[in-house]
């Protein structure tokens, strides 16, 4: 058996709980007879685990709730493994995988196979649909996603398919980290969608992945980055990783959780001389801030949407505020599998950018209160740490 952190929907409910359960589970093992694809999957043992705003979206039962009941029927079973933030040592290997992802005569040391340390990508995806088939993983028709639609990694050991495994070298990026490489991943996508350069950029969330965005806005060459948010504790750590300016948004009721807030807006527009920003990101989730987003952008400018909050969206005068003014708005999912990944390890590599350094010393504060021992969970411990800072990270196997 092994110790998970689980979401059980006849044990615990979705309307009547919140949280995860630390629990025993089966140990899983790969059993090639019984199930063929166990050929393509590994068994790893996992080291560190990131806890996603995902994660915090079902412990507060904000998010997911239809994905995870609608995948817990098709599997007949009532229990999911949460969590899908992770690097793990690959403990046993499929007999398909040394002849499909480990290339002999490869001459880079770090591969896919027994020992190696991997992260991995949280989308598993079909490889046979329409959008896999011309390159378009990201946006698969069939795809699961660990620790939603299938169980996840927040437990000792996991088994996972192989081709969605990203090789880790800690000689170049260092294993808290590398647990991260997935929503690291999220921001890269988000801004590799247009060209940043000289451009002026406002960032609606100043969460874990705003965070990221703005160490990479500024190493895309953005010309000015503006982090807004609701926590000043989150804006001043945007402003020590580069942000140039802040804005504080009030927390106040309003007649309509979409509507815009016309002091953060008259801000965006003051700091950019009446024009407004050529990129708005939307990294929260709230229908007010993809508002905020929209009407903070200049005529032909970009809008790029990321957040996530289950619910409708109104978008007040769509046709003044959208289509006439010739907004571009994007949809933002995941990682491009793996040209993402790519990205992400070049530019964490690269030791004169400081992104790595930032990431571990400012969001990570160095493992101070962020680096949590998984043994010693208590939803109590886990729920106050998760609020005091904007990245957690679980240490799960030495």
């Amino acid at each position: 058996m092994a110790k998970a952190l689980t979401y059980d929907e006849k044990k615990d409910g979705w309307e009547k709980s919140r949280g995860f359960v630390m629990r025993e589970v089966p140990m899983p093992v790969l059993d090639e007879k019984k199930n063929p694809d166990d050929a393509l999957a590994v068994i790893l043992k996992i080291k560190y685990a990131g806890v996603c705003g995902s994660d915090k979206g079902m412990w507060y039962r904000t998010a997911f709730r239809d994905m995870v009941h609608e995948s817990l029927k098709r599997e007949k079973k009532t229990l999911r493994i949460t969590g899908h933030e992770f690097v793990g040592e690959i403990v046993e290997v499929g007999s398909m995988v040394p002849r499909l992802y480990h290339d002999p005569d490869e001459k880079n040391p770090v591969k896919i196979e027994k020992g190696a340390l991997v992260s991995g990508d949280s989308h598993v995806t079909c490889g046979r649909c329409y959008q896999c088939r011309i390159g378009e993983a990201h946006v698969c028709l069939n795809e699961a996603i660990l620790g939603i639609s299938i169980d996840g990694i927040f437990a000792e050991h996991v088994k996972i398919p192989a081709k969605n495994l990203w090789a880790v070298d800690v000689r170049r990026v260092r294993p808290e980290i590398a647990a991260i490489y997935d929503p690291i991943g999220n921001a890269v996508h988000a801004c590799t969608t247009v060209d940043f350069r000289g451009q002026r950029v406002a960032i609606f969330g100043a969460g874990p992945i705003g965070m990221f965005a703005i160490l990479l806005a500024r190493n895309f060459g953005a010309a000015k980055v503006i982090a807004i948010d609701v926590n000043p504790n989150n804006l001043a750590m945007a402003k020590e990783l580069g942000a140039h300016e802040t804005i504080l948004i009030a927390k106040k009721k309003k007649q309509y959780e979409w509507q815009q807030d016309e002091e953060a807006v008259s801000r965006v527009m003051e700091l950019t001389y009446g024009k407004g920003v050529d990129i708005a990101m939307e990294m929260a989730g709230p229908p007010s801030s993809l508002n905020n987003c929209i009407v903070s952008t200049r005529r032909g400018g970009h809008v790029i949407a990321f957040g996530i909050k289950d619910g409708d969206m109104t978008i007040p005068n769509f046709s003044r505020t959208v289509i006439v003014r010739g907004l571009t708005l994007h949809g933002i999912i995941g990682r491009r599998i793996f040209g993402t990944w790519q990205i992400a390890q070049r530019v964490l590599s690269n030791k004169s950018n400081g992104i790595q350094d930032a990431v571990w010393n400012v969001i990570l504060k160095g493992g101070k209160g962020t680096i949590l021992d998984f043994k010693k969970f208590t939803p109590e411990s886990f729920e106050k740490s998760m609020n005091e800072h904007p990245k957690i990270v679980f240490k799960i196997n030495d």
